[in-house]
């Protein structure tokens, strides 16, 4: 089987190894290919023990796992990277993931943020998104659609919207 991360190369061969722990993704870019193969897979314990700690508090794994399962995953494009190779502490990948959820293709475009372990473990650490229908402005050279938000802004401190009786930084903002 081809991975899903778009290298083209056989998934057990790419991100097999790391998803099964037998090894660790050397760049940031194949940690995100890496996470990006484990959504389409809904493997969600990968997701979290990927992200620094400080954003593994309040992370909802059966929330995430059934959006995961509730999209269909059509393909992920690297737009770009700074640092994150194998002799840096920190790294960016630019990148826009495409998928179905509810009958609509989206494409979800994102820089994310990753960092280094003392231990060479490559950790994200969170990353700034943005959503359009596919196959709208995400061109490199257009900058990407903001997401406008309706309603109030939920303050960091606020209980969360989505009804888990937890304060918003702890649930939903961590996800």
């Amino acid at each position: 089987m081809t991975c899903p991360c778009g290298s083209e190369m056989v998934f057990e061969k790419c991100c097999g190894p790391f998803l099964s722990g037998e090894a660790l993704p050397d760049s940031a870019e194949k940690l995100m290919r890496s996470r990006y193969t484990a959504y389409t897979r809904s493997e969600i314990d990968y997701i979290k023990t990927t992200m620094v700690p400080e954003a593994r508090e309040g992370f909802d794994a059966e929330a995430t796992r059934q959006w995961a399962q509730g999209s269909k995953w059509k393909g992920l494009q690297i737009v770009g990277t700074k640092k994150g190779g194998p002799d840096d502490s920190t790294g960016m990948v630019e990148f826009i993931a495409t998928y179905e959820k509810d009958g609509n293709g989206l494409d979800h475009h994102e820089v994310s943020q990753f960092r280094k372990t003392q231990k060479g473990q490559w950790l994200f650490v969170d990353g700034e998104a943005h959503e359009h229908k596919e196959g709208e402005g995400h061109h490199h050279a257009e900058k990407p659609v903001t997401v406008k938000r309706e309603g109030t802004k939920i303050g960091r401190n606020d209980p969360c919207h989505c009804g888990s009786g937890k304060k918003f930084k702890k649930c939903c903002a961590a996800a």
